[in-house]
This record gives C-alpha cells, structure tokens and sequence, in this order.
C-alpha cells in the first residue's frame, strides 16, 4: 500500500471514530510543501509574452467564431461556430483566475487589457473576482463557512449536483440584469446597492456568502467597471431592440455554454469532501484535484492550468504557464508513493462518479 492511500485508510478510520471529518485528521507533508518552494523558484515569474497572445488570440477566435455562428444560415456550421466560440471565450474568460493571483507589476496593464477586451464585453469584469478567490487560499477560511468557493457538494442530496450544474445556464441573463438593471438603480437607492454588492458581485458558489465593503485601490476599479458594464449591457439590449433579438439570443446561448462548462469544471475542481472544519495545507491539497497528462480532453474542460488545481492550491502565485513544469519537478522528485500523488485523478468521469456516488451513500440526517 503506497504512502498517500495508507494516509487515506488512516484518516478515515479515525475520523470515523472520532465523529469527526478525514480533512481535520491530516498533517502536513513537509517534504512536498518545501518541494513545492525550493524546486519551482526558478520559473515562478509570469511572463507578458505568453499571457497577451494567449488571452487576446482566444478572444478573438471566440467573437469570431461567435459572430460567425450568427451570421450564417448553415445550423450544423452555426452550431459547429458556437461551440469553437464557447470553448475559445471559456479559455479568455479563466485568465479572471490569474488576475486574481498576479503579483503587483508583474504583468502591467493585463487586468485593463484584459477587462476591456474580455470582461466588460462578458459581463464579467475583474472585481468580481478580486478580493474573494483569495479568500478561498487562506489557511483557516479554505473548506469552511467563510470560503465563497466551497460547497460540501459531496455530502449534500444527490438531486444538489445536477441543480449545481444547470444553474449556471442562467448566468449570461443574471448578468445582464444586474449591470443594466441593478447598478443603476443602486446609484439611487442605497439599499439595492448594498444588495448588489453583497450578493451579487462575486462569482462564488457558496450561498451564505456575503461580500464585504471593497476597499483600498479595488474601490475605484470595481466604480469603473460597474460603470462600463452597465454602459455596455444597455448597449447590448438597444442593439437587440432596432436589429432584432436573433443575435442576442445566439450570444447568450454561446456564452451561456462557457458557464456551463466552467460548472463543470467547478464540480470537479475539488472532492468537496470536507464538513466545515479548518485544514491543513496538505489536507486542502488532498481535497483538490489535479488531472495531469497524459490525458489531453483535461486541457479543453480546465484551460489555463486549471488542470493542476490542487497543485495551484500549493502554490497560488505559480503562473498558469509554469504548472506543467512544476508538476513534473514534483512528480519526479517527490515519488510515485508520495502524498504529492493523492491529489492526481484520471479525468473529470471519474470525479463526477465519485462525487456521485459519496451523495447517494450518505445517511438521512
């Protein structure tokens, strides 16, 4: 029995009698944490030259391929166009994870490239990010009531996992309405404001969840880009009023498809095993999931080194280029039998199945 899954069989069985989670029983691996640190300094630096043409290239394949897909009267071409479209703008759109992480001056101009290019455009702009996914990397908020990006989907009803999924279809419109709708009224009346910002300016998945007052420099950007993106979402709608709704409904099927498969991705970023308890590093590494090659469809669902999340989790500032790189140094390193291994899983089947089936094997409460 290998070093990770003896671990496994452990915590269990005395979490079992304890009464207790798994994730509360783990201690940290210190050989993989300074693995983590000592074998990646050398390529830990982001580099413009692979951010800006991969962020602006998928872009600009997805608004054409979306416009294509409006344009033409072929419906298997048109659908063929949509789904390029959806793909392209999904890889655009998770470059927000890596605004989220970049250190100051390390890419400069990127988050202002990248939101008007991509996330005014989707509705979707930077602050809704900013200041909550890393809320989701503390220490002591990762897995708990406080992280806006957890859910204990694994031990929730088995009907919670299709809900979870399906949900996201609605974004595209929930977005429309909260900037054209929404953010101007909440210059009027500061109750809806509050509303606005505590509920629904961030993209978590966590329903008690409630977002605090912005402060610092995110104060003025979120001002600037809740302005843009109500600017931008009347000028949507009026386009749909004197050229017809046809484009309109097509984008917000396209886009609409991106936040799917971003749920789904959601669905399997983690084993959302853990019942509110505080975790380890090593435990929150375990409860994360990378799916590493050789598997190629990983790069398609979790675009822009999502694929190593649980690695991510180890080292957040990493830039997504780089994740290959270190994943091989630590693999290599650290050994087949490490508890580096423990958060490798085959692909998205899998994961779902597991999940699954942790949901229709709990007991009523």
């Amino acid at each position: 029995m290998n070093a990770h899954r003896a671990l496994d069989t452990g915590t269990r069985r005395r979490a079992d009698a304890s009464g207790r989670g798994w994730h509360s029983q783990i201690a940290d691996d210190r050989e993989m944490l300074r693995g983590a640190r000592d074998l990646t300094k050398d390529i830990a630096d982001a580099r413009p030259a692979v951010y800006w043409p991969d962020m602006i290239l998928s872009a600009i394949v997805g608004y054409a391929a979306m416009a294509g897909a409006i344009l033409v009267s072929n419906v298997l071409l048109a659908v063929g166009l949509g789904l390029l479209s959806a793909l392209a703008l999904y890889r655009a759109l998770l470059f927000i994870h890596e605004i989220s992480h970049i250190r100051n001056g390390a890419l400069p101009g990127f988050r202002a490239g990248w939101n008007a290019f991509v996330g005014i455009p989707l509705l979707t702009p930077s602050f809704m990010y900013e200041g909550v996914h890393t809320l989701h990397h503390k220490r002591t908020q990762y897995g708990t009531v406080e992280d806006p990006e957890y859910l204990p989907l694994a031990l929730m009803k088995p009907w919670s996992l299709p809900a979870f999924v399906l949900v996201a279809v609605l974004a595209p419109i929930g977005l429309l309405f909260r900037f054209a709708v929404l953010v101007p009224l909440g210059a009027i009346v500061p109750a809806v404001r509050r509303m606005t910002w505590q509920r629904f300016s961030a993209l978590a998945i966590n329903p008690a969840f409630r977002r605090r007052p912005a402060e610092g420099d995110l104060r003025p950007r979120v001002l600037r880009q809740e302005a843009a993106g109500a600017i931008w979402a009347w000028i949507v709608i009026g386009a749909a009023f004197t050229a017809g709704w046809r484009p309109l409904l097509i984008a917000l099927a396209i886009v609409s498809l991106t936040a799917l498969l971003n749920q789904l991705r959601t669905l399997v970023a983690h084993l959302w095993e853990n019942e509110g308890e505080a975790m380890t590093v090593t435990a929150q590494f375990l409860d994360s999931v990378n799916v590493p090659p050789p598997g190629i469809l990983a790069e398609i669902w979790a675009p822009v080194g999502l694929r190593y999340h649980a690695l991510h989790h180890l080292m957040p500032s990493m830039p997504y280029h780089s994740l290959p790189e270190a994943h091989r140094r630590l693999a290599r390193e650290l050994g087949s039998d490490s508890t580096y291994h423990g958060a490798n899983h085959k692909g998205m089947t899998v994961l779902v199945h597991r999940i699954a089936r942790n949901t229709m094997g709990r007991k009523p409460q």
